[in-house]
């Protein structure tokens, strides 16, 4: 497993650098977040073996275990929509949070990490797709809301996150991660906050986010392979 693993993140980092450089950016401002939710410990510490430093997570009682077991080295990010009722177990475990999607979540992220003595670091889920079947903020509505949530005095609103929608085609996903990247840039001349982080790409479609100015891709199953079944 570990030589494959490492072979894959061998992979993954030429193709973020072919893709950067094919679009005149710099890989260095580019992160790889290896999506390990479902992935069993020993699978991640060979990809630490192999350099891999940043992990994301989706589900806090399948993350905890592991977070317990492994390095205290590694960057952990949640990657999925966190529930209200796990807030206080997993805000001071993950260094960012990529899914806040909804204002009350917001609201509740910043109370508590206040009472722990934390901030939390946070992007915001934006529905770009408008997809029924997807978390996240409207897009058209977010410019009303983004005054209220800058000023949440223990949350640090570091950019925005989206998934595009499902298809056989990476290319089809552009439209929607150079969308996402408009409003970054709306919100950020109108708020005067750099939310200079963009979130967008996963093993299908990570070039086509690094097209549009990703800053974190994740990607899971093209580095750890299929993923395990229940």
């Amino acid at each position: 497993m570990s030589c494959s693993i490492s072979e894959n993140l061998a992979a993954i980092h030429h193709r973020i650098a072919s893709a950067a450089d094919k679009h005149g950016r710099n890989p260095s401002g580019i992160k790889l977040v290896a999506v390990s939710k479902t992935y069993p410990a020993p699978a991640i510490l060979d990809a630490l073996q192999a350099g891999q430093r940043v992990f994301g997570e989706s589900r806090v009682q399948e993350a905890l275990p592991k977070l317990d077991e492994l390095p205290d080295t590694l960057e952990w990010h949640f990657i999925g929509h966190l529930q209200t009722n796990k807030i206080r177990k997993a805000i001071a475990r993950f260094s960012l949070f990529h899914g806040v999607d909804n204002t009350n979540l917001a609201l509740q992220m910043s109370r508590i990490a206040g009472e722990l003595g934390l901030t939390a670091n946070v992007l915001l889920e934006v529905n770009v797709s408008g997809e029924k079947s997807k978390f996240g903020f409207d897009p058209q509505a977010l410019g009303g809301d983004i005054e209220a949530l800058l000023a949440l005095p223990f949350l640090r609103l570091e950019g925005l996150m989206t998934m595009a929608p499902h298809s056989g085609d990476p290319e089809s996903t552009r439209p929607y991660f150079a969308r996402l990247r408009a409003l970054r840039d709306e919100l950020s001349a109108s708020t005067g906050q750099p939310l200079k982080e963009l979130s967008m790409g996963m093993s299908g479609d990570f070039e086509q986010g690094i097209a549009e100015g990703a800053t974190l891709v994740r990607v899971g199953s093209a580095i750890f392979g299929g993923r395990p079944t229940a």
